[in-house]
């Protein structure tokens, strides 16, 4: 705790004074007796003992008062991190095979489902494990047929899982399809111009340097749409120095949606995952490619990664200070209020 005006406590001075006053007054208004032998005899009441408590009362309601007037500060430290933070890319495949069931903490979620919680615990912290990525920045691409960009890259994480309930399943078979090729593309081309985009947005301070970029890749088909293959999307993101981590979804019977008068019904289909693709898009890159065939093994990929790509954090030591003056002000007040009360009932004098 810290004073903002300590020489307030110079008014302390009056406290002796009013002792001295107390106790040396001058007394007048004397009246004379022939003698006070009798009155010396006589027992000393309990009214008169306790005459000293409005003085006590008065005293403490000063020295509460003054307190408070030298602005009491209590101190907390805080630990700002400024952090050469890494860019990931989460590219999800939203097709209808992702609608197939995976249990996930007791519960059967659909395979889109289970890895937006996952990406969630990555990103925001879940367990002992995974700790949250606070200081790297995050965005977000989901693909069918088209690639759209669902959350760009940021470091306020908190939007994030707004940004999550709006990805589901595609509906129809208009839109449902598997353009890995082209969603790696767009990942990629945000990481390349991610400095720029973003101080030319002021959403990165000039003190904040991205030390890599990342994409990670989550699917469970193979390539049948799209302007670009995935190998050339891959050698794009290799000549930008941009590392791609792939995940192979396996588990669960795959289903696709299709669009009927009556609804959308979902029909079994023929689980196709071209691992091929991933192993060599990760190979050229200097990523990994691994396959999850439960909500735990994703977890565990996810785990890896984190121990893979770590940020360096130059910590900043502050002081934030808080005003704590109003406690000794109302304890002030408090003591100056029962020393009124006594002296106008208890310890009323007449005249």
């Amino acid at each position: 705790m810290r004073f903002e005006s300590p020489w307030i406590f110079l008014l302390l001075l009056i406290i002796p004074l009013l002792i001295w006053i107390r106790v040396f007054r001058i007394k007048g208004g004397a009246v004379r007796f022939s003698t006070v032998e009798h009155a010396a005899k006589a027992a000393i009441s309990l009214r008169q003992r306790l005459l000293w408590i409005p003085t006590l009362l008065r005293i403490l309601a000063l020295a509460f008062l003054v307190i408070a007037l030298a602005r009491p500060q209590a101190g907390r430290e805080e630990i700002r991190d400024i952090s050469k933070g890494i860019a990931i890319e989460m590219v999800v495949d939203r097709s209808s095979s992702m609608g197939a069931e995976l249990e996930y903490k007791g519960q059967q979620l659909n395979r889109l489902e289970v890895v937006k919680r996952v990406f969630n615990e990555f990103v925001m912290g879940g367990g002992q494990k995974l700790k949250g990525r606070p200081n790297d920045l995050i965005g977000m691409i989901t693909f069918a047929r088209y690639p759209d960009t669902v959350c760009p890259l940021t470091l306020a994480h908190g939007a994030l899982p707004a940004f999550l309930k709006s990805v589901n399943l595609v509906q129809t078979q208009a839109e449902d399809g598997t353009a890995i090729g082209d969603a790696l593309a767009l990942a990629a081309a945000r990481l390349k111009t991610a400095e720029e985009s973003l101080r030319r947005e002021k959403a990165i301070s000039d003190n904040y340097q991205i030390k890599s970029k990342v994409i990670v890749l989550l699917s469970d088909g193979e390539n049948n749409c799209g302007k670009r293959t995935p190998l050339q999307a891959a050698e794009m993101a290799a000549s930008w120095g941009i590392k791609v981590y792939t995940v192979a979804i396996s588990g669960g019977d795959a289903v696709t949606a299709i669009q009927t008068p009556f609804g959308v019904y979902k029909v079994p289909m023929a689980q196709r995952v071209d691992t091929k693709a991933m192993e060599v898009i990760a190979e050229k890159t200097g990523g990994f490619f691994r396959k999850a065939e439960d909500a735990e093994s994703l977890l565990n990929i996810y785990e890896e990664i984190d121990k893979m790509e770590k940020s360096e954090i130059e910590s900043v030591r502050y002081i934030d200070y808080k005003e704590s003056f109003v406690y000794f002000a109302l304890a002030g007040i408090f003591f100056l209020v029962c020393e009124v009360v006594l002296n106008s009932t208890v310890f009323r004098k007449i005249p």
